[in-house]
């Protein structure tokens, strides 16, 4: 991946959400994913700055927190970009030409998997089967799925869903 600038720290009014969010579903038994879920809601993303501040309020190790959140791919660090374009790699869309299709959207992004675009217009995600085989290569671009993709088609689509966002 791509290096990032520091994390800037958290802000007050973000602290005090993350508590408020700890305090809705400390009481419950093993309510650290609740707490995630809903920090990610929240914030857009679940930001390193607040592992310690989620740690501490729940007695658990830095690591314990960490741990969940980088091990589950639904967590992001930072927030996504304004469109998301996720990519199936699946073995049936890697067999329809999706190894290519991969190759040219982070070409044309000029990003990995797992990045958003320095503008912050497009993040690029890997997915494992969009329920798309018999159509693919396959696509979801924010929530709406595409089949029998192709460099050209996935460019336009790309392009429109930017042009929405923008106006």
């Amino acid at each position: 991946m791509k290096q990032s600038a520091a994390p800037k720290p958290l802000s007050q009014a973000q602290h005090d959400e993350i508590l408020a969010i700890v305090a809705r579903h400390g009481k419950q038994a093993g309510p650290l994913i609740e707490i995630l879920h809903e920090v990610q809601r929240s914030l857009g993303c679940v930001p390193a700055e607040a592992v310690p501040v989620i740690a501490n309020a729940l007695n658990l190790s830095r690591a314990e927190v960490h741990g969940v959140v980088t091990f589950y791919h639904y967590f992001r660090g930072a927030p996504h970009g304004r469109q998301v374009v996720r990519l199936c790699r699946a073995e049936a869309c890697q067999s329809m030409n999706g190894v290519a299709l991969a190759k040219h959207a982070m070409k044309r992004l000029g990003i990995g998997f797992g990045e958003t675009t320095p503008d912050g217009a497009v993040t690029l995600e890997a997915v494992y089967c969009l329920g798309l085989c018999a159509c693919s290569p396959a696509a979801m671009i924010d929530q709406e799925l595409f089949g029998r993709l192709t460099p050209e088609r996935l460019d336009e689509l790309i392009r429109r869903d930017n042009e929405k966002v923008s106006t």
